[in-house]
Order: structure tokens, then sequence, then C-alpha cells
């Protein structure tokens, strides 16, 4: 089982880095959310290869991709989709919107107004959309990955808690290094890597590996492990408001897919200390007294970590 599922993300892994050079650990981690049927905040400044990211993934599974360029002017009907009246049928017709695919690629989402904004969360939550009283099914897979500028701010509207909530995983890609933004030059010489990049993946194959990551053992001594991470976020001194419980599910959930590309069929405490800060950090709202100290939520997570008692390395295979 997990042998099938490390594969597959070898496949994708080796097909996404000849597009994203020297981003191991950010492809990854997109995988993760991949697998995960999960949506991702990827927050960084222009240029870093957030679009390429998303692209190069649609490719690798042969999903239809889909860019929705956010503005202040636009209007959920125009992600959603809308009702159109045929003359001649006198019936009306749905127009599907960009959100109709499977790869959704929801650039600078914090430019659209919060009306804008919650115009995700059905199809995010339940993957499905409603317009004009009809309720239309999203095709499978579906991921929603969604990016912003943490630098400006100007006519810029801040993610409400219900929406940052339903992102499992918030990642960086952050520069490249010198060698490997050498590598970036002279890999689009002539074309752009992503031209060429295929379909590594069937979609079936995909779908049935995010069913078997479920099937990863987890400790009950892990599962209380995450419980109690996240629970110490909701009383923290410099924590205005903690993670949900849907912070303890993604946590969980995201350390059995990556024991499972580690072609494990168990978690280790180590998969849920890696995966902590990525998955918990931007469910926190820091009070405004910390913020003044310089106190971000990350530092919190990374504090939490060190207040929690680990479990016992055994504890992660099955007895």
């Amino acid at each position: 089982m997990t042998a099938s599922v490390k594969s597959i993300g070898q496949r994708l892994k080796e097909n996404v880095e000849k597009v994203i050079i020297g981003k191991q650990r950010e492809v990854t981690l997109t995988l993760i959310g991949l697998l995960c049927q999960s949506h991702i905040l990827i927050e960084d400044v222009p240029g870093v290869g957030k679009t390429m990211l998303a692209k190069a993934l649609a490719r690798s599974i042969g999903c239809n991709f889909s860019r929705i360029q956010f503005t202040p002017d636009m209007l959920p009907s125009d992600i959603t989709g809308v009702s159109i009246f045929n003359q001649q049928t006198q019936e009306f017709e749905f127009r599907p919107g960009p959100l109709m695919a499977q790869i959704v690629l929801a650039d600078e989402i914090n430019r659209a107004t919060p009306k804008t904004q919650s115009s995700l969360l059905e199809a995010m939550e339940e993957r499905q959309v409603t317009v004009d009283g009809t309720t239309y099914q999203l095709a499978q897979p579906f991921l929603v990955l969604a990016t912003q500028n943490p630098i400006e701010y100007e006519g810029t509207f801040p993610l409400p808690e219900a929406q940052l909530d339903r992102f499992m995983l918030r990642i960086r890609l952050g520069y490249p290094s010198s060698t490997d933004e050498v590598a970036i030059l002279e890999s689009q010489q002539f074309v752009h890597p992503i031209d060429a990049t295929q379909q590594v993946v069937p979609v079936e194959e995909l779908i049935e590996a995010q069913e078997e990551i479920k099937a990863v053992y987890v400790d009950r001594q892990i599962k209380q492990y995450i419980v109690d991470l996240v629970s110490i976020t909701r009383t923290h001194d410099d924590v205005y408001l903690g993670a949900s419980p849907r912070g303890s599910l993604a946590l969980y959930r995201a350390s059995q897919a990556k024991a499972a590309l580690a072609g494990r069929d168990h978690v280790l405490p180590d998969d849920v200390k890696d995966l902590a800060v990525t998955t918990l950090a931007h469910r926190l709202i820091v009070n405004p007294a910390a913020r003044l100290k310089d106190v971000n939520a990350e530092r919190i997570i990374t504090d939490v970590m060190k207040q929690v008692p680990v479990p016992g390395a055994t504890l992660g295979m099955r007895q």
C-alpha cells in the first residue's frame, strides 16, 4: 500500500522539480496537500514560481487547470459561475466559472473583497458550488492553491479566520540559492520547462492513493501528542485565538501522508514535529501586545513543541 503511494509521490516530485528547481521540501508539502485532498496557501513575493508550481502539478496528474486573478472589483459570480437565460430554449443555463476546475490557482486571493473570498468557502470544504439554489458537485481531485503577497498590504483584505482555517498548509517558496538560480536561467534559455511537462500519474491512481493514506497507522499516544500541541495554542498567553479541531485533523492527516510518501505504514513523532508549524501557524491569531514584541505564530508553535513531551520513539509502529 505505502509502496504505491511512495512511487506516486516520487514520480510527481521528480516531474514537478523539473520546473520548480531547488525547492524539494516545498514540492513535497504540496504533494502532501494533494494526497490529503486539502488546500494550500502560498504566501510569498511575486516571481518565485507559485503559478508554475500549480501548473506543473496539474499537468503531472492530467487535471484541468484554472487561474483566477483576484481583484477588488471581482464578484462571487465571476468565480463560481452564473445562470443565463437562453431565449431560444426559454430556460436558464448555467455557465460555470473558473472555480469549476480540478486544480485552481487563486492568485492574490487577499485582493478580493471578503464577499468574494467567501465564495470559495463552500467549494473548499464541501467540494460543491451552489448557484441560484442549484448545487453542482466538483470533479475529483479538487485542489485550491491560493497565493498572497506578505509584503504589499495596500488594496488588500486580510483573509478571515474561517478562510485561513480551510487551508491545510501554508508554505513559502522563498528565493532560490545562487546555484539553483543559475540552473533556472539555463533551463529557460530557449523554452520554459513547463511546456514539456507531461502526465506521469493517472487521475484514477491518484484518487486511490488519496484513500490509501487514510489507512496509515497512528498510535494513540501520537494522536494525543497532536491534540496536546493544538490544545496549548488555545490557552497560550500570546494567542488571542488558537487552532481549531480542524487544525488537529490537518496535522493528523498530513502526518499520515508524509509517512506514506516515505514508504512507511505508520506515523512517527518526527512527522508531526516536522509539519506542526506548516499546518498550525496560520490558524493562530496572535495578541496585539505579542505582535508589538515581534512574536509571531511560527515562534509560538515552536515554543509549544518544546513544552509538550514527545512520545517514545517506538510508539509509531503498529503493535
